[in-house]
């Protein structure tokens, strides 16, 4: 077996699954907190209105569910793909999803989707906490993990060359099998000559039987 290095077609779009692998990791995790935690943040006493474990409205949907998804659909992308457009897919999906998380309150009145209540909490301090957990600071930590994925993605690398261009192990051709057989190859007349040096008296004694 040798090996030798192979040039892929459409190699300048292939990665390795480690380029986007840390962001697209942290981006799930994020996406998931965002569109579960409006269902499970009363049972901790950190919530908004209704606070009610598990309570679907309008504006939970589209203000929180669908953009978590579409965090949680983004961040699979860059952390499964070896495509550089479809990780690069992911990236884009994570920072709209971001800025919705951050501008999506703003637009819900006039858009009609409901509205997603207010913070449940007795201080100011809880308050903030909340709207940055639930929206803007989550949005902009989505945001910033997308852009930088994007970044990582944009730039073809020394590492990416050499993953488009990695080595493979060449098929190796088929070698005939070794018969079983065994000839033995002998100078021409040498049998013949030995063989009449011992056969000598026997021939002629053969001959005088023949003839009895």
């Amino acid at each position: 077996m040798t090996e030798t290095r192979v040039h892929h077609r459409g190699g300048r779009m292939q990665i390795a699954r480690s380029r986007g692998a840390a962001s697209g990791f942290l981006l799930i995790l994020l996406g998931a907190w965002g569109a579960l935690i409006p269902f499970v943040g009363p049972y901790f006493d950190f919530a908004f209105s209704p606070d009610r474990a598990w309570a679907w409205t309008a504006g939970r949907g589209w203000l929180e569910v669908l953009p978590g998804a579409a965090t949680v659909l983004g961040g699979l992308l860059l952390l499964g793909s070896r495509n550089r457009a479809t990780a690069m897919l992911g990236g884009w999906i994570t920072v709209l999803a971001g800025a919705w998380f951050v501008v999506g309150r703003a637009l819900a009145g006039p858009l009609g989707l409901g509205d997603v209540g207010t913070p449940v909490a007795v201080v100011e301090s809880k308050s903030v906490v909340l709207e940055l957990s639930y929206f803007y600071g989550l949005g902009a930590l989505i945001i910033f993990l997308g852009a930088v994925a994007l970044g990582r993605l944009s730039v073809r690398s020394v590492r990416d060359v050499e993953f488009a261009q990695r080595p493979v192990a060449a098929v190796a051709q088929p070698q005939p099998e070794p018969s079983d057989e065994v000839t033995e190859i002998q100078p021409t007349g040498a049998g013949h000559a030995h063989r009449g040096w011992r056969n000598m008296f026997r021939g002629s004694g053969d001959h005088r039987l023949a003839h009895r």
